[in-house]
């Protein structure tokens, strides 16, 4: 499914390099470990509307606070 959903975004730029990596972990430990070897890490939000909108995630939070990248949190 990752690699349907990328496929044509690999197409549309092909110089943008992506590891595909799936791991059963805490979503926030995984990306962490993982972010040590990234330049960028981009995650999603699920912006659940009104006030809880406006608030990130665990997942972003911890990601925001412990990745050794820049970090981009990308809302609907």
């Amino acid at each position: 499914m990752l690699g349907e959903r990328l496929a044509r975004w690999q197409e549309k730029y092909p110089e943008v390099s992506v590891d595909r990596i799936v791991a059963q972990d805490r979503p926030a430990h995984s990306l962490i470990e993982q972010a040590r070897d990234a330049q960028l890490v981009v995650v999603g939000s699920r912006g659940r509307g009104g006030l809880a909108g406006l608030l990130l995630g665990s997942t972003s939070q911890a990601l925001l606070q412990h990745a050794p990248c820049p970090v981009v949190v990308v809302r609907p």
